[in-house]
């Protein structure tokens, strides 16, 4: 029988989790299936001097209604999720991911000038996502958003989130300034569709405010300067990062790589895609595919693994 001693409170009872944060990220691909990482600053309050993915928290404002704490699709793709996608997307890198009214492709029908003065003032909180592309007759290409995991972050961080993960194929028909150079010689628009292309805006940081660079290199790249300890990736980015790496621009291993045809390139995304959304099977037994699958990291401490408390 227990007794009135067993029912003390504990003099230092353990703290409640922060409740994780709804947020999306992006993994956009070039038109040469090479992926974009921005460089935060400093002092940025996540994340801060790492590369990352474009993305950000979900706004009610902008992305619409997003699920109650309590509600399954909290931890789950939807709308807002994806809404927050693309306007993050455009208010870090300044790539609009949406599509013309007037032609059904990607919209590149404003000046650079005019579109960057968008993006100040979304970012500002001055105009309303969905009424400045009604402005400009668009419409956010949110079904081309292919999910590829949902990471939550651990219980004992305190600044937690529930980020859902996309990868968007910029298309492949199109030219832009972030592709390898080609041998010299080379026809500027070799192996490109030249019928129906799309030029892509140059990504761009945020002006200073949370990025300091945002760059295209291949998956591979970025992973070899982080084993070199040159960029700082957080476990969300090495990994999925890593997991691209054989199936996207393996072929480009310097910049005076040349850029495959368009043939090899959509080989490429099939077969990333294959493996996107294939199950996967661990030690005979079945799993979710990586386009379902959600992950938290788990920190190991001291002794675990060696002296360092590292990533699980």
């Amino acid at each position: 029988m227990s007794t009135p001693a067993d029912h003390k409170p504990l003099k230092n009872p353990p703290k409640v989790p922060p409740v994780p944060r709804p947020s999306a990220s992006v993994l956009l691909i070039s038109p040469t299936n090479q992926i974009l990482l921005l460089h935060r600053v400093s002092k940025a309050s996540s994340f801060a001097s790492a590369h990352v993915f474009p993305g950000g928290a979900l706004s009610k404002t902008h992305d619409g209604e997003i699920p109650d704490v309590d509600h399954p699709g909290r931890h789950q793709d939807g709308p807002a999720y994806r809404m927050a996608a693309v306007r993050e997307t455009f208010e870090e890198s300044g790539i609009l991911l949406a599509k013309s009214k007037k032609t059904g492709k990607l919209f590149t029908e404003v000046s650079d000038a005019e579109r960057e003065e968008g993006r100040r003032a979304v970012h500002a909180g001055k105009t309303k996502f969905s009424d400045l592309l009604d402005k400009w007759g668009a419409t956010p290409d949110t079904e081309s958003l292919i999910p590829f995991t949902r990471w939550i972050t651990p219980p004992n961080v305190p600044k937690r989130f529930t980020t859902q993960m996309y990868i968007y194929f910029l298309p492949l028909s199109s030219t832009s300034p972030t592709k390898h150079a080609a041998p010299a010689g080379t026809p500027p628009n070799a192996g490109l569709e030249e019928e129906a292309e799309i030029v892509i805006p140059n990504p761009t940081h945020d002006g200073g405010i949370e990025h300091t660079a945002a760059r295209f290199l291949p998956p591979n790249k970025w992973i070899d300067l982080a084993r070199a300890n040159r960029i700082i990736l957080f476990p969300p980015q090495f990994f999925l990062t890593l997991l691209l790496s054989p199936y996207l621009a393996s072929s480009v291993t310097s910049p005076s790589s040349p850029v495959p045809s368009t043939a090899a390139l959509q080989i490429e995304r099939e077969r990333c895609m294959d493996f996107l959304t294939k199950p996967r099977a661990y030690e005979g037994e079945a799993e979710v595919s990586f386009a379902d699958a959600c992950i938290s990291p788990v920190v190991l401490g001291k002794g675990e693994y060696g002296d360092k408390a590292q990533d699980g």
